[in-house]
């Protein structure tokens, strides 16, 4: 491939986000977005045409492309792209291989200056070869988007089925009972993983913080751990992790092996299976989140008698077993979809670099 080099200035105006408070609507529909992601919705775009986003304040590290109308917030800027020289996507990946971190000129929180990102600079090749390129890595994305679109649907049937099985009950069934989360399931605390770095002859293995549970992996910015820390705390794919002290949430981890932090519980059971004790403290998630509102000082969280109050309801076992074949397989299917996912991300980032460089030839490839 040809390649003519643009400062980023020649390929896109950069705009500053707005305020979103005069816009945010419960019964919109056009996503808003901050750095950390999506933060609601708006019955108003502020632009409605592909582009590239890029962190201001806060969370500045990679770029993020959208291709429907949204509204982005004053601490995410967006992009005009002249189209004349590069596609929308195109760019995206392009500006996706470098950690805009680097860039920081931020002091306390991570910042960029639109006079900084406009002399970044880009080798772009034509047009057409920029189309042929995307052929390549557009498949990919749209199966990561298939399967994330097929989860949300699980993950929508899978909570009807527990609303219908378990809160719609007027009277407890014959040989059902009742008991608590505790009862159910261990919630074992992580580590200060701080006290457990790797030595010197140890590969040490990424540590699953509250930041890595929210984005879904770990990154070259996860800190590490010796892989000999006791076997309990080691994370594989499938587990149950329950973060309970600032951003709460509960979500089965697919981003690999890794060790688990203090403030993220690794749910486990010997008696029951991961549909119901996953189904149960998900059940729990949102009064978790009110208690620890009220209680919050600096970073809300949840204490272990919590657990304790957070009732559930345990069927016989000929119910047990008819629910659990209705909500084990769709747990087991979203598990499956985002392990595929992630082989599927680590095949697009190993090509990228090679394809922007023109290190792959694809000047014979249809599309």
């Amino acid at each position: 491939m040809k390649f003519k080099r643009y400062a980023l200035s020649e390929l896109v105006t950069i705009k500053y986000g707005k305020n979103q408070k005069k816009v945010h609507s419960d019964d919109g529909n056009i996503p808003i977005y901050g750095t950390g992601g999506l933060m609601g919705y708006a019955k108003t775009a502020l632009y409605d045409k592909p582009s590239v986003l890029i962190g201001r304040k806060g969370t500045i590290g990679k770029v993020k492309y959208v291709e429907h109308p949204f509204w982005t917030v004053d601490t995410l800027f967006y992009t005009i792209i002249n189209t004349d020289i590069v596609t929308p996507k195109y760019l995206y990946y392009v500006m996706s291989l470098i950690d805009l971190n680097n860039y920081n000129e931020g002091t306390t929180i991570p910042s960029l200056r639109t006079e900084t990102l406009n002399r970044l600079e880009f080798n772009i090749p034509s047009i057409e070869e920029q189309e042929i390129v995307l052929s390549c890595l557009n498949p990919i994305d749209e199966k990561i988007e298939l399967n994330n679109a097929i989860n949300n649907n699980l993950e929508q049937q899978a909570k009807a089925i527990f609303s219908k099985e378990f809160l719609t009950l007027e009277t407890l069934p014959d040989g059902w009972n009742q008991a608590s989360l505790i009862d159910i399931a261990d919630y074992l605390n992580g580590l200060a993983m701080q006290k457990y770095r790797p030595t010197a002859d140890e590969t040490g293995i990424p540590v699953l913080k509250i930041k890595e549970l929210r984005q879904t992996c770990c990154d070259d910015n996860s800190e590490l751990c010796s892989p000999n820390i006791k076997s309990e705390y080691i994370i594989q794919d499938g587990d149950v992790i329950f973060s309970w002290s600032g951003s709460l949430l509960v979500d089965f981890w697919c981003g690999g092996i890794c060790g688990l932090n203090q403030h993220l519980f690794k749910v486990t059971s010997n008696k029951y299976n991961k549909w119901f004790y996953y189904a149960w403290t998900k059940h729990h998630l949102d009064r978790f989140i009110a208690v620890a509102a009220d209680k919050a000082t600096t970073m809300g969280h949840i204490k272990r008698d919590e657990l304790a109050k957070a009732k559930v309801l345990i069927p016989n076992e000929a119910d047990y077993q008819r629910i659990g074949a209705l909500l084990q397989p769709i747990y087991d299917l979203i598990i499956s979809n985002r392990i595929e996912n992630k082989k599927l991300s680590s095949l697009r980032d190993t090509l990228l670099p090679k394809l922007m460089s023109g290190e792959l030839d694809v000047s014979n490839i249809d599309f």
